[in-house]
C-alpha cells in the first residue's frame, strides 16, 4: 500500500531556514535584504520595514518583494516568523519574564515595564508636535478619531474624552465607516488616526484621504518612520520595545499621549469643560446607587 507523503509547509520551517533556501531565486537587490536579515535578525523584531530598507540602502518596496519571494505573506509575517523562531516562549508573552518568575514578580514588571514605557514616550515627545496639535484640535469644526484593532479600545477612550468638552467629534474604528465618513471631511476638519505598527492599510488608507480632502491629520504611532506618518501633519511618538505582535506597554503611552491633549485643551477651555462636567455629574447622579 502506498501511504500520502506528508509535505512540511512553510509556516513550519524555521523562518531564517526559508530564507536561505529561496536565496537563489531571489534578485539581486532581494539578495542584499536577505543578507542583512540573516546577520541581524534579532534587530528586525525591533524595526519598521522603512528601517530595513534604509539599512539595506533599498526602497521599502524591494524590502516587501523580498519578503513574499521569501515565502513571507509580508513583511509583519517576517518579523513575527523570526520573533516565533529566536524569541524565548516568554517574550511572545511579555519580553521581561521568565518561566520560573513568581507571580507578583511578574506583576512588578509589568509595572516596570509600562513605566519605562512612559518615560521613553516622555523623552521622545515633541514639544512643538503637542502645541500644534492643541492648536488644531481647538480650532476644529470637527473631529474624527479612527484606529483598528487593539487601537479602538484608545480611539473610544479619546473619543469619550473629547466629547465631554462639547467638541463636535466622532470616533469610527469599522473600516468601511471610516472611509465612508472621512469622505466628508474638508478643510477645517481634523483626523486623528492611532496605529500601533503604523502600517495597517485601514487607518494609513483612512488618513491619506483625509490629506487630499485638505483636513489637517494627525497620528499617534509607535513607529515614525511608518507609512501613516506620510499622510501626518503631525505625529506623536509612543516608545515601547516589546516583541510580541500586539503590544501591551504601547497602549498605555498612547493613552497618556491624549490624556496630555485633554489636560491641556481642558485648562485652555476651563469654563466650559467645568460647566460640562457639572452637566455630565448631575446626568449620571440617577444611576448611582
Amino acid at each position: 500500500m502506498d501511504y500520502p507523503v506528508k509535505t512540511q509547509t512553510n509556516n513550519s520551517v524555521n523562518s531564517l531556514a526559508r530564507i536561505r533556501s529561496r536565496y537563489p531565486t531571489l534578485a539581486t537587490s532581494e539578495t542584499k535584504v536577505a543578507d542583512w536579515v540573516l546577520q541581524h535578525a534579532t534587530e528586525v523584531m525591533h524595526m519598521s520595514m522603512a528601517q530595513v530598507a534604509h539599512a539595506c540602502g533599498v526602497s521599502d518596496t524591494t524590502v516587501l518583494r523580498f519578503c513574499r519571494n521569501a515565502g513571507f505573506q509580508g513583511y509583519l509575517d517576517l518579523k513575527l516568523s523570526i520573533a516565533r523562531d529566536i524569541a524565548s516562549p516568554t517574550q511572545i508573552i511579555h519580553d521581561d519574564i521568565s518561566a520560573d518568575d513568581e507571580p507578583f514578580t511578574i506583576a512588578r514588571k509589568v509595572f516596570t515595564s509600562n513605566i519605562q514605557a512612559l518615560y521613553d514616550t516622555l523623552e521622545v515627545l515633541d514639544e512643538n508636535a503637542v502645541l500644534s496639535a492643541v492648536k488644531i484640535l481647538n480650532n476644529a469644526r470637527k473631529i474624527l478619531i479612527i484606529g483598528v484593532g487593539t487601537s479602538a479600545p484608545i480611539v473610544q477612550s479619546m473619543y469619550n474624552m473629547f466629547v465631554r468638552l462639547g467638541f463636535n467629534c466622532s470616533a469610527q474604528t469599522d473600516s468601511y465607516l471610516q472611509l465612508m465618513e472621512v469622505a466628508l471631511v474638508g478643510a477645517d476638519d481634523v483626523v486623528v488616526a492611532v496605529s500601533q505598527s503604523g502600517s495597517s492599510i485601514d487607518p494609513v488608507l483612512t488618513l491619506q484621504k483625509a490629506k487630499q480632502n485638505g483636513a489637517r491629520t494627525i497620528c499617534i504611532t509607535g513607529n515614525a518612520q511608518s507609512p501613516i506618518t506620510q499622510h501626518a501633519d503631525i505625529t506623536l511618538l509612543s516608545v515601547a520595545r516589546e516583541t510580541r505582535a500586539e503590544s501591551l506597554a504601547s497602549r498605555i503611552a498612547q493613552s497618556t499621549i491624549i490624556d496630555a491633549l485633554y489636560v491641556i485643551i481642558s485648562l485652555q477651555n476651563m469654563e466650559t469643560a467645568i460647566r460640562n462636567e457639572k452637566l455630565i455629574w448631575d446626568a449620571w447622579i440617577p444611576k448611582t446607587l
